[in-house]
Order: C-alpha cells, then sequence, then structure tokens
C-alpha cells in the first residue's frame, strides 16, 4: 500500500477530495497536524461524502511522530523544486507520497530530510507557480496504482 501524507492542509475540501481518493483506490491517508480547519468542517464532510468509513486516515501530531509510526523506507516530496519527474519512479509498496500546505509547502526541515532525487516534479508550463493541492496528489496516487495494475479496482 502507498502511505499519501497532507503536511499541514489548509483548505477542506482539498483534504476531503483527497480522502474520497484514498478511499477509492485503498492507499492510507495520513494528516500531519496542525490542520488549517476543524476536522468536522462542513466542506470537509461535503468533499469527501461518506468516504470517512471507507477510508483509511490517521492523524499525526508533527512529521517526526509518523515517522516513528509507520518508519518509511522511501519519502517522496513532491514539490515545484523537485529534480526528478514522478512519471521516473517505480513506486513500491510502502512508498510515502509527501504533498506540503496548499500555501506554504513543506517547511525547511522536513525537506531537508528528503534526499534530492525523491524530490518529484510534476511538468507544468513555464510561469505557472503549482497545481491545486488535490489534483498533485490525484496525478501521482494513479500513477502509483497504475504501476500497481490497479490492484482492487473493478475493471
Amino acid at each position: 500500500m502507498i502511505h499519501v501524507v497532507l503536511h499541514n492542509p489548509k483548505i477542506p475540501p482539498n483534504t476531503g477530495n483527497v480522502i474520497r481518493l484514498s478511499a477509492n483506490v485503498g492507499f492510507q491517508l495520513h494528516l500531519i497536524e496542525p490542520l488549517g480547519f476543524n476536522f468536522e468542517e462542513k466542506q470537509l464532510r461535503r468533499a469527501g461524502l461518506d468516504y470517512h468509513d471507507l477510508s483509511k486516515v490517521a492523524r499525526h501530531s508533527d512529521y517526526w511522530a509518523f515517522l516513528d509510526t509507520v518508519k518509511p523506507e522511501r519519502i517522496f516530496a513532491i514539490t515545484t523544486k523537485g529534480s526528478t519527474r514522478y512519471s521516473d519512479i517505480e513506486f513500491q509498496e510502502g512508498d510515502v507520497l509527501l504533498f506540503g500546505s496548499e500555501t506554504e509547502g513543506l517547511p525547511a526541515p522536513v525537506m531537508d530530510s528528503i534526499p534530492e532525487n525523491e524530490r518529484l516534479l510534476i511538468p507544468m508550463k513555464p510561469n505557472n507557480r503549482s497545481l491545486n493541492l488535490s489534483n498533485s496528489v490525484s496525478i501521482l496516487v494513479y500513477e502509483a496504482w497504475r504501476q500497481f495494475g490497479f490492484d482492487g479496482a473493478v475493471s
């Protein structure tokens, strides 16, 4: 299973969309606090619909607590400052896809802990800042799931 990690997400609908996505592909979702919203917020519930019961969502007090709990072998930070295209990676069971907050990205101490070759880039046209968080998560999640042969999917 792939671990999807949102570090300090700020926008409830983005997190709700990722909850729904994670439930639909069977990946584990981790939320690194502090969250920029109340977990029971209406917009979060609306975007996640009834998928909260179908998803695997864990909350962690900080990034280091997440590492202590999950003990991942490989962590891929998704960043506009990445040096490796996400499509050049062969994903493995247990990999972590780490996404920063919508407004700040990943904090320097977290980014500094990720090797350069594990900082992944989603190609974009020049002069654009970034993609929406839930769109970025979707791109990476579906690529990883595709590489696993869409394991568990209904045709």
